[in-house]
This record gives structure tokens, C-alpha cells and sequence, in this order.
């Protein structure tokens, strides 16, 4: 239950829900469930200490969540060599076949297209790049300057956090020493960590003295793709692929398993799961990738778990409400997201997005993002639970805000049925943000908020504009009895502080429970101190 104890508290003789209960420091108590007194103190209940349960199997956010190619398994099978093209080794095979990338760097200069049952596995220290060598550089005016390397103009796609200048979609990355540097709009703009592409003119502009480094390119768009079913892809590292905006670098299809690869830099998706029904992309370290880590399309049944999503979004994607950051499921049923950390991408965390139904979330640590922990958006069936969410939300740019219809720690968008209980959401810009917008009709009719039901939560809010709450355009009004808040724990850092929000009011703790909202729920002061394995201590504040 991500990471908290429970009790089973009772007030005024009727046994209760069992109730979500902190860690707390020696010298505290518990806070019962109970009413809220007249004079805003709280007593704690007269029951017997708690009896531990093991948290939820979030994962660590220590340091110590191990992912990527040192877990893969040995490879023994067909090798594959550096000075091999992989593409034509693997096309001349038959299926089922297990190959084994030897140690060092593979160029990728075509997509690798498996068949049925294959297995592409690294030894350790096996890289696949989509990159190219830059070595021939004249000085210009102050820069370095390479001619002949970049492929004709193309159309922009995807949307660009500056949408002015609008260069997140172009491809082509410089990396010197592996070091990803910066595209600036024009030549002017070049300096020492940056570089301008001038695609009519097929040059690049470098603004570090390129001698005596290693200057790369990437090239090729995707390294792994096929319409083969049972394909394994375990142990490699996958990067420096210049993938379109929603293009994966690895592509996974039907029957697919994606274990232990580390899976970066690379300029779009790290790994795209699309008509991938009952695929697992489990273990792998997916970092740094240009626009998002993990995306889904289309897809039944499929598992993402056990992976590191991080630092993804360095190519300046739109932070708030473009497809950038962890992970986004789309047009996609049933399958799990879980045991996931989810941490420091520029976008929002875990996002499910546009006609995914029966998805569950659960159980994973969402830490550190520019906006939304978790979003679940014209959605319907939805479970979102045991997951720990924190400080999340406090991005800045275009689209970003503190208001509840800018998102939360936990934010339900114009979906139905969804269930949000068991989170530890504490310390985010909003607490959980229910929204209700126009948004039209698809293959479910009117696209309404209806069903949703918050139980069970830790809801940490302090200071600023941070709330829980509701709210509505003028157009997608919520019907009474469609938002259900209950047995939800909240800490705050005032009971007189007014911390919820319904359909534009702003109400205290006892105002909110006047509202019909959370009349079971209990409301406390403190400060919530998050540990990396997500438990959760509430260290008192005087009233």
C-alpha cells in the first residue's frame, strides 16, 4: 500500500474502514478516522499500536533499483561482430535463431528486422549505435563547421516546448566524447556545448574545437523493428538512434520480451510497444531518450515493469501536453504498469492518454517530474494504485501552471470508472486533480468524467495553491455523486488552510467535509518526509 502501515480505527462505536496510518517519529501518535473537531485539534484514537505489513514492492529510489544489461543472462548463439552487418546476419537466419553481439560498438546503419522467435542478445559491453564519426571539421569564423553528413529537409512533426524556434523534431543529435550537446535555431546561436544543423546547405556548425574528441551523429532512425512475433531483445545497449517524434528506437510487436537493456540517447522514444498484444518490456534502464522513454499504441495485455524511466525529454519536447517524458499508453487495454521508477523526466511521468481502457498502474515510484505524476485522460476502466508520487508538477514553460486544471500529483482527465486508491501522494504541486473538459466524442460516445473514486490515499499538501479537488468548463459540468473522495488520509500544514477545491470554491478541511466529500477521511497537520524506498513519516507541527 505503497509503503504505509495500516490500522483499523473506530469512532463513536462503529468499526470503520481500515484506515491508511504514517510511520510516525517517537512521540506522536496516529490520527483516527473519525470527525473532524469544532476546534480543529485532533486526538489520536485509543487502540493498541499497529502491527507492520510489508509496503508495496515499489521500487527503491536509492541508487540501489537494478536494471539494464548486467542482469541480463549469458549469451551463447550465433555471434554477431562489430565488423558484421547485423541487419543481413540476422535476415540470412532462420527463425529461432539466438544471436549474441559481441563486446564493443555496433554500427547500426539499417534496421534490424527479426524473425519469428529470434533472439538478439549482447554480451556484456555490446552497443548498438545509429550514429556516424564526424572527422572532417574546418575552422569557420569562431566555429567548426562539416559538410555532406545530414540527410535532405523534412517536415516538421510533434510539438516543441519553444514553439518559435519549433527544432525539437529534427533528429540528427551531435554527441562529443558521448556528451549529447545542445541544437541551437541558428548559426548566431552556436557555442562551445551547442551546435546548429543547416539542413539546405547539408552543414553542421560546432561550437567546441572538435580536436583530439570523438564526435557522433546519429543516423540511422530505429534498430529494431519487425512485424515477427516472439522476438527476445535482452542484454544490449541501444543508443544514439535518430528516431522521429513517437518512433522507438527498439519497436516491440506481438509476443515480444524486452528484459535488462539500457535503452538512451536516442532522439524520440526509447522503446515503442505498438500492436505489441502480451509483450513484457521488464528490467531495462530507458534514460535520456529526446522525447519519451516508453510509449504504447494499440496494444493488449501488455507488461511494463521493473524498469528505470528517467532524465527523458532532452530535446526540448513540450513539457506540458505533448507526448514527453516517462511513459504514455494510448488506444491501448488491459496490462499492467508496474514497479516502475519514474523519475526526472521533463514531461509527465506515467500518462495514459486517449481511449486506454481496463489499464492498471500500480505500484510504482513516480518522483521529480516536470508536470503530472500520474495522468489518466479520456480513459475509462482504470486502476491506479499502491504507486508513491512526489514532487512532481513543478515544471515551468509553456502550459505549466499551479492550478488544479494544470494536474497534480495524481490527475483524472475527462475519464470513467477509475479507481485511485492506496497512493502515497505527498509534496507535488496539487494533491489529485479531477478534471472535467470538453473534449468531444470517440468510440465511446461523449467523452465524460464520470465514476471516479478516491479512497485510501496519503495526500500530503503544504503551502502555495496546492489542493485536491475538482474542476469543470462550462461545458462538462459533473453530475452530483460521479466523484466519490473517502478514507483518504490527508496531511496538511493548516486545518484553517483552504487545501480542496470543488468546481471553483475553495474550502478548508472541515468546509470540504460539508461538501459531502471525505466524510470518512481523516485530516491532519504535519510535515510528510518521504524516504527512497517510499515510507512515508509525518513529523508534527504545532496548530
Amino acid at each position: 500500500m505503497g509503503g504505509a502501515l495500516r490500522a483499523t480505527c473506530a469512532t463513536g462505536g462503529s468499526a470503520m474502514r481500515t484506515a491508511v496510518v504514517a510511520v510516525v517519529a517517537v512521540g506522536t501518535s496516529l490520527v483516527a478516522v473519525g470527525p473532524l473537531p469544532a476546534q480543529g485539534a485532533l486526538t489520536p484514537p485509543a487502540t493498541a499500536p499497529p502491527s507492520a505489513v510489508p509496503p508495496a514492492a515499489v521500487p527503491p529510489a536509492d541508487g540501489t533499483f537494478q536494471t539494464g544489461p548486467t542482469l541480463a543472462p549469458a549469451c551463447s548463439g550465433v555471434p554477431i561482430r562489430t565488423t558484421d552487418n547485423a541487419a543481413q546476419v540476422v535476415d540470412d537466419a532462420p527463425t529461432g535463431t539466438t544471436f549474441c553481439f559481441t563486446a564493443g560498438w555496433h554500427r547500426i546503419t539499417e534496421t534490424i528486422h527479426p524473425k519469428a522467435d529470434q533472439v538478439l542478445a549482447g554480451n556484456s559491453g555490446a552497443v548498438l549505435t545509429g550514429s556516424i564519426r564526424l572527422t572532417r571539421w574546418t575552422a569557420n569564423n569562431g566555429d567548426w563547421v562539416t559538410t555532406g553528413a545530414l540527410p535532405p529537409a523534412y517536415a516538421q512533426t510533434g510539438q516543441c516546448e519553444d514553439n518559435t524556434a519549433n527544432i525539437c523534431y529534427l533528429g540528427e543529435q551531435l554527441f562529443l566524447d558521448s556528451k549529447h550537446l545542445t541544437r541551437v535555431a541558428t548559426r548566431d546561436k552556436v557555442a562551445p556545448g551547442t551546435f546548429y544543423a543547416d539542413y539546405a546547405a547539408n552543414a553542421i556548425y560546432l561550437g567546441s574545437d572538435p580536436a583530439g574528441h570523438s564526435i557522433e551523429m546519429s543516423k540511422t532512425q530505429t534498430a529494431i523493428e519487425s512485424s515477427a512475433t516472439g522476438v527476445t531483445v535482452r542484454g544490449l545497449t541501444i543508443e544514439h538512434f535518430a528516431t522521429p517524434p513517437q518512433g522507438g528506437a527498439v519497436v516491440l510487436g506481438l509476443g515480444w520480451k524486452v528484459i535488462a537493456n539500457d535503452i538512451r540517447w536516442n532522439h524520440a522514444v526509447g522503446a515503442m510497444l505498438v500492436n505489441a498484444d502480451g509483450a513484457v518490456l521488464e528490467k531495462n534502464h530507458i534514460h535520456s531518450n529526446g522525447q519519451l522513454g516508453i510509449g504504447q499504441y494499440s496494444t493488449l495485455k501488455a507488461t511494463i515493469d521493473s524498469n528505470e524511466v528517467s532524465y527523458n525529454n532532452t530535446d526540448g519536447f513540450w513539457i506540458a501536453d505533448w507526448e514527453s517524458g516517462g511513459i504514455k499508453t494510448t488506444w491501448s487495454s488491459g496490462g499492467w504498469v508496474s514497479g516502475n521508477l519514474i523519475q526526472y523526466n521533463r514531461g509527465v511521468g506515467l500518462w495514459s492518454d486517449a481511449y486506454d481502457d481496463s489499464r492498471t498502474f500500480s505500484s510504482n515510484q513516480i518522483l521529480d517530474n516536470a508536470a503530472d505524476g500520474i495522468r489518466y485522460e479520456i480513459g475509462r476502466n482504470g486502476i491506479i494504485e499502491d504507486n508513491v508520487v512526489s514532487r512532481n508538477g513543478f515544471g515551468t514553460g509553456r502550459g505549466s501552471g499551479t492550478s488544479l486544471w494544470d494536474g497534480g500529483g495524481i490527475n483524472v482527465n475527462t475519464s470513467s470508472n477509475v479507481q485511485v486508491r492506496d497512493n502515497v501522494v505527498a509534496n507535488n504541486v496539487n494533491g489529485i486533480a479531477i478534471q472535467s473538459r470538453t473534449r468531444g466524442s470517440g468510440p465511446w460516445g461523449t467523452n465524460l468524467l464520470r465514476d471516479i473514486v478516491v479512497s485510501g490515499n496519503q495526500v500530503t499538501m503544504r503551502g502555495g495553491t496546492t489542493a485536491t479537488g475538482m474542476v469543470q468548463n462550462a461545458g462538462a459540468v459533473i453530475p452530483a455523486g460521479e466523484v466519490t473522495l473517502n478514507d483518504n488520509t490527508y496531511i496538511l500544514d493548516s486545518l484553517a488552510a483552504e487545501r480542496f477545491q470543488k468546481t471553483g470554491r475553495w474550502y478548508t478541511a472541515k468546509q470540504w467535509r460539508s461538501t459531502g466529500q471525505d466524510t470518512t477521511s481523516a485530516f491532519t497537520i504535519g510535515k510528510a518526509i518521504l524516504d527512497a524506498t517510499g515510507i512515508l513519516t509525518i513529523l508534527p507541527t504545532p496548530n
